[in-house]
């Protein structure tokens, strides 16, 4: 029952009133504590990521995150229907149930006949399905097209998804005329209750099949593999999800099929780091480069390009190239690259390096070790 579900707020550590932009950056923190390749193995993490996926899909929507703030849990599940008037606003007599019976039913576990369930003979939407997809991290930053494999239910082919044998028809249940459901009489305590109930004789679907099709089974569905192109659009990040309207499962009896929701990871990249469109790198120079300055060419996600490196820096200074970061998700512009110089100390030098470099200390007064003596050996001179 949607009850039992956690609030989606409280599922993104976010209070009630959130923003879109924090909404994302929340998701973005959780989906990347949960994710399943930093706790391979780990169930809790997966079940933890997949609730944090849910939450993003619901209040990320902005029809959705409409309906849960008004209706909470109920208000995003496919079947409900919130109606109008009678009590709590939710359709008519007590908050949505047909009777008094199907109130009790709806507490004691369909003691009263199933309680409200809903009418299994009318269109029901099929299942959603839930891909995992590895990228690069350059497709993620310039988007890219992926063909990926799945399995999915669909309408069988050879009956058309009506269960029943080529040249037959089923026959409307005589017991539920076709509504798939009964009415029930349930008495307690000198009171009568009624309540709707699957109807036995059909299974709550409203007709019998007589003349099964043999390819699905009189199911009027089949299991089949399918391959699909994912359009994943640029600047998607790690841990976010593409949503592929009508491509899950077949629904039942004329209702929708579900969606193909593709969660993507990034692999990481060598050079590179990304947080939301920022990239960072660290650039390695010498230290007369980074003495005198020098003209180099740095790596960036549209190759490399010809950069100053100021003279006089130090290290750990970070310097700023712009719009060569991630593009916007489906919006304009990039984010900037930032790169962070990292001075390299030679560990072995030349005689030639080395007279270079005394005569350097020389001129700006330091003194430095110009036999090549370790810290041990100047101690066992001293003694």
């Amino acid at each position: 029952m949607p009850g039992q579900k956690r609030d989606y707020y409280e599922v993104l550590g976010l209070s009630k009133g959130a923003s879109d932009d924090e909404i994302k950056k929340a998701y973005r923190k959780k989906a990347k504590e949960f994710h399943p390749d930093l706790h391979p193995g780990d169930k809790q993490a997966e079940a933890n990521f997949k609730e944090v996926n849910e939450a993003y899909e619901v209040l990320s929507d902005s029809e959705k995150k409409a309906r849960y703030d008004q209706f909470g849990h109920a208000g995003v599940d496919p079947n409900f229907n919130p109606g109008g008037g009678g009590f709590g606003g939710f359709g008519g007599g007590f908050g949505g149930f047909e009777d008094l019976g199907d109130l009790f039913g709806s507490f004691f576990g369909g003691g009263f006949g199933g309680g409200s369930a809903r009418r299994s003979s009318g269109p029901q939407p099929g299942e959603s399905l839930r891909l995992q997809l590895e990228l690069t991290f350059e497709e993620a930053a310039f988007g890219c097209e992926r063909e990926i494999s799945l399995n999915r239910v669909e309408p069988c082919e050879v009956c058309k998804g009506s269960g029943c044998a080529p040249g037959t028809t089923a026959e409307i249940c005589p017991d539920c005329k076709g509504a798939g459901q009964v009415r029930v009489q349930q008495r307690m305590g000198g009171m009568a209750f009624s309540s709707t109930a699957p109807c036995q004789k059909c299974h709550g679907t409203g007709k019998i099949v007589h003349s099964p099709c043999s390819a699905c089974s009189g199911t009027g569905q089949v299991r089949k593999s399918k391959r699909l192109t994912v359009s994943i659009p640029a600047g998607i990040d790690d841990g976010q999800t593409v949503s592929l309207r009508g491509q899950g499962n077949a629904g039942k009896n004329g209702g929708p099929s579900g969606d193909l929701l593709v969660t993507v990871s990034i692999k990481p990249h060598p050079k590179f780091r990304r947080d939301g469109t920022t990239v960072y790198m660290e650039q390695s120079v010498s230290f007369t480069q980074a003495a005198l300055g020098a003209e180099l060419e740095i790596d960036t996600l549209d190759g490399k390009v010809k950069w100053t490196l100021p003279a006089g820096t130090q290290p750990g200074t970070t310097f700023r190239l712009r719009d060569k970061g991630i593009p916007q998700l489906r919006g304009r512009g990039r984010g900037d690259q930032l790169i962070t110089v990292r001075v390299e100390v030679p560990k072995k030098l030349s005689s030639g390096q080395r007279e270079a470099l005394e005569a350097y200390a020389a001129a700006m007064g330091e003194d430095v070790d110009t036999e090549g003596k370790s810290f041990f050996d100047k101690r066992k001179k001293k003694k």
